[in-house]
């Protein structure tokens, strides 16, 4: 196999690193993970030593390299490899690439100095107000650089990415999103420094899946990596999970059924809503659009555990409706399809048989989703055709049936739930098209 043929992707989770190489056919032709430490807090705010990724990431690529050895290949056939991160982590580094602050990490908040500052001149509805956002977060990393050393602001993937290219200043559209990056007008506002940013430390943006540069760095020599290697600007975890999914299509969708419920959809033009936390990243031509609930697992877990969800799930028919209205959710308080801090659960009357009230949860869940996707139609995106799904109620067949009636659409398992696969794709090239 000549290079030119294996693709990687690397995906950096809160709690490890995570690396898949495909083929030209799209088949994992290796894959490993690597652990990490959990985030250690100072004062009050989980944070990470950047340096622990990249160890962790020498022992992944290490990993890798022997199970390419095993099939006569190595890390130097790698023709282009991309990057996802968890949304939202940065740190400062300096010029020479070291970090001057430890990683904030993506729920790392409380910034209310910060947040004052940004309400002075940030317009209304705005992604970067609050004490919770991507710019407070920058704020405050710039109040840590006592030295005044710090020369570039990255996030995770953008970290990673210039240790491999040897040299910073770079990142991509979906990534810089929350930190406040105009996508459409595909600049930095003019109000930033108003409120305080150094605005030489903010990258040069480029579109999701156009090449950045190469791995041309010592580092990545020492790895194996050849100098032509492409490293393409990356995306965040969550939309790199969206493209291992298989949606690639306008009016294609991907449900995430966890803890939580989340949907994501391709849209042709962008969709937000600031009251319904509703926001739009752009891979190729087109955008995802996409919301979450505080439905999902957990309000099924408060009734059910795992083995009763499944014995009594068989037991349904998903045809046939309770016509029990129900909205489920964990606790009071709903976000999207719904914005309503002050909602209460509905899930009453429960009949007594266990399998109906279990399947009008359900059945409850699905009416959320099939609302969620109807609300991001009604703000501009393209009716619905398909759903993947991941997360582990993708497992559940009855469920499964049960929404593709509900939402009025088929609803398949997703290609594949690996973040990572999701990279190597978009290190390939695959991203969605009209």
């Amino acid at each position: 196999m000549d290079q030119g043929e294996l693709y990687l992707g690397i995906d950096f989770g809160t709690t490890g690193v995570r690396a898949t190489i495909v083929d030209a056919a799209e088949t994992v032709v290796a894959d490993a993970r690597r652990p990490l430490p959990d985030p250690t807090l100072i004062a009050g705010r989980p944070t990470q030593d950047p340096r622990l990724w990249w160890s962790t990431f020498e022992q992944v690529i290490g990993d890798l390299d022997k199970s390419l050895r095993d099939r006569k290949l190595a890390i130097r056939d790698i023709d282009a490899l991309a990057i996802d991160g968890t949304s939202g982590t940065m740190l400062l580094s300096d010029s020479h690439l070291n970090p001057v602050t430890p990683a904030l990490m993506y729920n790392s908040g409380n910034f209310q100095t910060e947040a004052v500052d940004i309400e002075k001149h940030a317009p209304p509805g705005s992604i970067t107000l609050g004490e919770n956002s991507g710019l407070a977060r920058l704020l405050h990393l710039q109040s840590l650089d006592e030295t005044n050393e710090a020369h570039f602001c990255m996030h995770q993937a953008d970290w990673i990415a210039a240790r491999l290219m040897n040299k910073g200043g770079y990142s991509d559209e979906n990534n810089v999103l929350k930190l406040g990056y105009d996508l459409e007008g595909e600049t930095w506002p003019a109000w930033f420094e108003q409120c305080g940013v150094k605005t030489k430390l903010l990258p040069r943006v480029h579109r999701v899946g156009r090449k950045m540069g190469s791995a041309e760095s010592p580092t990545a020599r020492e790895l194996g990596f050849s100098s032509a290697t492409k490293v393409i600007a990356g995306t965040t975890d969550s939309n790199a999970a969206f493209l291992a999914a298989g949606a690639r299509h306008n009016g294609e969708g991907v449900t995430s059924l966890g803890t939580t419920l989340a949907i994501k959809l391709i849209s042709d033009r962008p969709v937000q809503s600031v009251d319904h936390g509703i926001y739009s990243h752009r891979i190729g031509d087109l955008w995802l659009a996409g919301g979450a609930s505080n439905s999902g697992g957990a309000a099924l877990l408060k009734y059910f555990d795992v083995r009763e969800l499944e014995t009594l799930s068989k037991a349904m028919d998903p045809e046939r409706d309770t016509e029990l209205d129900y909205y489920p959710l964990p606790k009071t308080g709903e976000r999207f399809p719904v914005n309503d801090p002050d909602l209460e659960p509905l899930e009453s009357p429960r009949p007594k048989d266990d399998r109906l009230f279990l399947q009008a949860l359900l059945e409850g869940i699905a009416r959320i989703e099939a609302r969620g996707y109807a609300l991001l139609q009604e703000l501009g995106a393209p009716a619905l055709s398909r759903i993947y799904t991941s997360g582990g109620g993708a497992k559940n067949a009855v469920w499964t049936r049960m929404r593709s009636r509900i939402c009025n659409v088929p609803v398949t398992e997703a290609r594949n739930v690996n973040p990572a696969f999701g990279s190597a794709l978009l290190a390939k090239g695959n991203i969605p098209s009209l």
